[in-house]
Order: C-alpha cells, then structure tokens, then sequence
C-alpha cells in the first residue's frame, strides 16, 4: 500500500491538558450521625432534617453532605415521613 505524502510531515497528535476544576483536592467528608453514634434519626426533629434539603424541597445526595448510605437512607424515610404528616413542606418556599 502506498504512503501518502502527507503522513510524513503530519505531527503526531499530542494531548494538551487543559484546566479541570474537578481536580481539586477536597476533605473526605465524615458522617455527623456515625461521629455522634446517634442511633436513630427521628422525624419529628424538623430542624436536624431541614439541614438536608434544599431550598427547592429536594432531599440532598451524600456526596454533598457526607452521610454513608446507611444513614442517608435513613433520613430520606425520614424526611418522607415528615413531609406526609405535614411537618416539612413537599416544596420549597
């Protein structure tokens, strides 16, 4: 097979490295209920569950607030408890 003329003057590709704000260094995040070694998360505490949810109503991940799933399950019922018996609100303000 021929060689195309081009192929020797062509550079090789090279990949540039581009700033990537998502190589930042962050804390490892630990569980408030593990350190406390609280053991059971109530819903009718609406001001600990109200730290969870955003201002739209929406139950926050644990990667934003650093629960382990096992308590973040738990506040997710929770919260789901209290916004059926009218304690928190199903929407933001």
């Amino acid at each position: 097979m021929p060689r195309r003329s081009d192929e020797k003057t062509r550079k090789p590709k090279t990949k540039t490295k581009k700033f990537d704000s998502k190589e930042k260094f962050f804390r490892k995040k630990s569980c408030r209920f593990c350190l406390d070694k609280t053991e059971s998360i109530d819903y009718k505490d609406s001001m600990r569950l109200k730290r969870f949810i955003t201002e739209k109503g929406k139950i926050m991940p644990n990667r934003l607030t650093g629960n382990c799933a096992k308590h973040q399950r738990k506040i997710a019922t929770a919260i789901k408890r209290a916004r059926h018996i009218a304690i928190l609100p199903y929407v933001g303000e």
